[in-house]
Formats: structure tokens, C-alpha cells, sequence
């Protein structure tokens, strides 16, 4: 895996591309999924989901992934769990001082965010890990929330019977 991971951040801008065209794939699938019901495709979605992206990044299905503000390097396998940036502790060669035959997941964070297009989103600051989220689909959650702001500034925030978009929307 950790061969994979490596490769996943050397190939960072290939895989923001089929990240985003994917992404908006599930995003106009929206309908289905909400006729089917978003709870009933959890599960086999996060199976899915923690396969692919298991194999490709290590990932450690958070349920708020960050892949596209990371350089493809999940910062889930950090020893010490960072969200944002190294803790100082990285050692000379860019390894980990935890885990010295492991790369620092933030230089290789960073190294992967300079080859993507949009790599400087790692500035953004990241919530902590909400661990009720643990194991469940962040690809799902992601389409669900973009097609409901899609929708919305559509129109204008009103669904049928005059509710808010917003406050329709299944959870």
C-alpha cells in the first residue's frame, strides 16, 4: 500500500482530474440516488469507496476526506493524525519521527499539491476529524451537498411547497 501511496502523490495531478470528473459524475446522478434514498447507498458506497481509495492513498475513510486539498496524500496517516501541516518533528530526508521509514505524509502533502492544479487549497485550515463520520462516504456526502447548492442557487433556495432547499433535504 504504502508503494501505491507514493505513486497516488507522484501522480497527484492525473488523479485530481479523475477525482473531479468522478466527483461530478455522482453529482448528476443526484436524482437517483435521492429516489433510491442516500441512507440505503451508504454502506455499499463506503465498501466501494474504502477499496478504491484504501488501495490508492492508504486511506483511513475519515468520512471528510481531503485528498483534493493534500496532494492526494491522506493526512489520516499521520502517526500522530495531523489535519493540517507537519508537527515539526520531521526528520532529515522529509521521513516521519515516529515512524522513521515512513515519509512525512505533509511533505509528501505538500509535494503532491504543488504538481496539482489546484494544490495551493492546502492552505486552507482543516476542521479536526469528526469521528462519528468514521467509516462512512465522503463521496456520497460530497455529491449530496453539491447537488443541494446546485439546486438551490437554481432555485433560489425555494423547493415545492415554498420549504428551503436546505431544510428539505434528506439527512
Amino acid at each position: 500500500m504504502y508503494a501505491v501511496r507514493r505513486w497516488s502523490v507522484r501522480h497527484a495531478r492525473f488523479l485530481e482530474r479523475l477525482y473531479r470528473l468522478f466527483g461530478g459524475a455522482l453529482e448528476r446522478l443526484d436524482p437517483i440516488w435521492r429516489m433510491m434514498g442516500y441512507a440505503r447507498l451508504e454502506k455499499p458506497v463506503a465498501a466501494v469507496e474504502g477499496t478504491i481509495k484504501g488501495f490508492l492513498f492508504d486511506c483511513r475513510m475519515c468520512g471528510r476526506c481531503v485528498l483534493g486539498s493534500t496532494g492526494m496524500s491522506c493526512p489520516m496517516n499521520c502517526p500522530k493524525q495531523l489535519r493540517n501541516g507537519p508537527c515539526g518533528g520531521v526528520r532529515d530526508g522529509g521521513y516521519c519521527e515516529i515512524k522513521s521509514d515512513m515519509r512525512c505524509v505533509w511533505v509528501e502533502a505538500w509535494e503532491g499539491a504543488e504538481r496539482m492544479r489546484q494544490g495551493m487549497t492546502i492552505d486552507i485550515v482543516q476542521l479536526p476529524v469528526d469521528n462519528s463520520l468514521q467509516g462512512s462516504s465522503s463521496w456520497m456526502r460530497a455529491a449530496r451537498e453539491r447537488a443541494a447548492e446546485r439546486r438551490e442557487k437554481v432555485t433560489g433556495g425555494i423547493a415545492f411547497g415554498g420549504a428551503r432547499l436546505k431544510d428539505a433535504e434528506p439527512q
